[in-house]
């Protein structure tokens, strides 16, 4: 049996009701097409930021491979203030560290490289600057805070091999030479880039006391 009996009394029953949740409706109806439309404003505006960073960091690329640090420098904190939550930002960071190393300005090259793993929004970006700011700072012959950096990003992931050569040579520094020698071996075994030059480097090592 139906609630409603006649065709005017289910007007009037809409029009009670309208009268009670019409404006609720509406409302609903506005916030929904307003969030549509906000998304739509907000990923047009990613996208202007993404296009904007992306040329700002083909400028700093172009900058980069003429030489000029300082320009390079100038350039990646520019990038760096105006869109810190973008990739790009963590990249123009790398380019800035590449550059200063090739400068031997080797504290700068290291801030650069901390800023580029502050910045790195991905785990494997975040690995790769790792990587690189720990074979910059065994160099340097830091090799607390070499291993510090080791210790905290290094997991079992396609970098792990990556990690275990430069475990090898941190440990191969402290006179750690059955540890250095694992850790060499176990880079080769996982198909570390550089495996020719990681087997010369466990060969060269002294026998084990």
């Amino acid at each position: 049996m139906n609630v409603y009996e006649t065709d005017e009394e289910k007007a009037e029953a809409i029009k009670a009701w309208w009268k009670e949740n019409g404006l609720s409706v509406a409302a609903g109806i506005a916030l929904g097409l307003g969030a549509v439309f906000g998304w739509r404003a907000w990923m047009s505006y990613q996208d202007r930021i993404a296009q904007q960073a992306s040329a700002a960091f083909e400028q700093l690329i172009a900058t980069a491979q003429s030489g000029e640090v300082e320009q390079v420098q100038a350039q990646a904190d520019q990038i760096d203030r105006e869109f810190p939550n973008t990739t790009y930002a963590a990249l123009a960071a790398w380019v800035r560290g590449r550059a200063e190393v090739d400068a031997q300005r080797l504290p700068e090259a290291q801030a650069a490289l901390r800023l580029a793993l502050d910045r790195a929004p991905d785990p494997s970006l975040k690995r790769l600057t790792a990587l690189r700011l720990a074979r910059l700072l065994i160099a340097e012959q830091a090799w607390e805070e070499a291993a510090a950096v080791l210790e905290r990003y290094e997991d079992d992931g396609p970098f792990r091999p990556e990690f275990d050569a430069l475990r090898g040579d941190l440990v191969a520094a402290s006179g750690q030479i059955q540890q250095a020698r694992a850790a060499y071996q176990r880079a080769i075994e996982g198909g570390a880039i550089q495996a020719n030059l990681l087997q010369e480097k466990r060969d060269d090592l002294p026998p084990s006391s």
